[in-house]
């Protein structure tokens, strides 16, 4: 069955792509026309441009094209879609946003407040974890994707969390406390560990998990987060879920896929941010060998004097 039955407004989101309009012009204009009224603002690189551009155009495709609308139907494209707004909108958001404007908003006492505390690289990663696996609980998803509510203010919940873990390994503030490119990448190894249980769930379990991917009558109540009421009346008879009116799919090949693309996912982008660390360490060692070697020997004479028996 086509998607287009869900109508123009379920499948493109013109209010949500309308919304994110609004954030791109307004970020253009802050960076580039109202930057010379700004204290402290300077002009945004390319990269940083494109990182953003790139951000915003994932998460209108993961939250706001057809992909959304799928999402809502396949379980496995929820998985890619929680793949991509966690592990790599996130930190591209991070990187696209000039340092400058990060500034303003962590000057803000609250908001400053709150990040000191909840980007401590092992207290975000807890969290963040902690957050993933209960997100993918099996009566925590049910509930959220029932109601308009719970799904939004988790969603939003748990991208910060994303937010929090990654600023740590990616921002280049300058006035920030700088992590070791190796300790870094301990950090992203220990991420993978700590999520991997919740995968390992959803392959593994023999069973459908989900029931508003497997039970016909909790789909459509799900459904109705995305869809028109009027849209759904006349489905609400054929006590089918999604993965069988839309795809030969099974449920549980349906739900074991989606475990199997999330940890895909996770680890590619994962070895991707991982050689980039590498190769930070790598050259920074092979730029200040000199450095690193004589403090090597002055902190092995401070210990071999510290050492030595009095006479």
């Amino acid at each position: 069955m086509p998607l287009s039955i869900f109508g123009f407004r379920a499948l493109w989101s013109p209010w949500f792509f309308l919304t994110l309009v609004l954030i791109a012009v307004l970020y253009f204009l802050l960076t580039v026309k109202w930057r010379d009224r700004i204290e402290g603002a300077v002009p945004a690189t390319r990269k940083e441009i494109i990182y953003f551009s790139t951000a915003m155009l994932l998460l209108y495709i993961v939250k706001g094209s057809p992909v959304d609308l799928l999402g809502h139907i396949l379980f496995y494209v929820h998985m890619i879609q929680m793949a991509v707004l966690l592990f790599l909108i996130a930190p591209l958001f991070i990187m696209g946003i000039p340092n400058w404007m990060w500034q303003k908003v962590l000057d803000t006492k609250i908001i400053g407040g709150i990040f000191r505390v909840l980007t401590k690289p092992i207290l975000s990663i807890i969290v963040f974890a902690l957050l993933f696996s209960m997100y993918h609980y099996p009566l925590v998803l049910d509930e959220i994707k029932l109601s308009l509510v719970y799904h939004s203010i988790f969603t939003i919940t748990l991208f910060l969390s994303a937010i929090f873990y990654w600023w740590s390994l990616v921002n280049k503030m300058p006035n920030q406390k700088k992590v070791h490119s190796l300790m870094k990448i301990g950090l992203m190894i220990l991420s993978t560990i700590l999520i991997t249980p919740a995968c390992a769930l959803i392959i593994f379990n023999p069973d459908p998990m989900y029931m508003t991917y497997a039970n016909g009558e909790a789909w459509l109540q799900a459904m109705a987060l995305c869809v028109p009421a009027g849209m759904l009346s006349g489905l609400s008879g054929l006590a089918i879920s999604g993965p069988e009116l839309f795809s030969n799919m099974s449920t549980i090949y349906d739900q074991q896929l989606g475990g199997i693309i999330m940890k895909i996912v996770q680890e590619i982008i994962y070895i991707v941010f991982l050689g980039k660390f590498f190769i930070t360490w790598y050259r920074n060692e092979r730029d200040n060998a000199d450095e690193i070697t004589e403090k090597a020997l002055l902190e092995r004479q401070r210990l071999t004097m510290y050492n030595q028996p009095n006479r």
